[in-house]
């Protein structure tokens, strides 16, 4: 049975209302963080920025992909932005 992506772990619209699923839910965080760090910037400015290609930051922006951990943190360093929301309801 395949994952389901976190698009499909919170209700729609995308990323705007909060999930149930508590993976789904850093994954929503993390995705609200990703937008405010990229503020006015393109896309493919915040990608090339991050070392990764423009498709990888639509995928986790519209929902449709999780980020591993080395898209994360190369995100985190080329925007220079703390993305990872932590431990959430602790």
């Amino acid at each position: 049975m395949a994952r389901k992506t976190p698009a499909e772990l919170a209700p729609k619209p995308w990323p705007s209302s909060p999930s149930d699923d508590h993976a789904g839910e850093v994954a929503r965080q993390f995705t609200l963080n990703l937008r405010d760090a990229i503020g006015t910037k393109s896309i493919r400015a915040a990608a090339e920025a991050a070392g990764v290609n423009h498709s990888t930051l639509l995928g986790i922006m519209e929902g449709r992909t999780w980020p591993d951990l080395e898209t994360i943190a190369k995100i985190e360093h080329g925007l220079q932005a703390d993305l990872w929301p932590g431990r959430l309801g602790a």
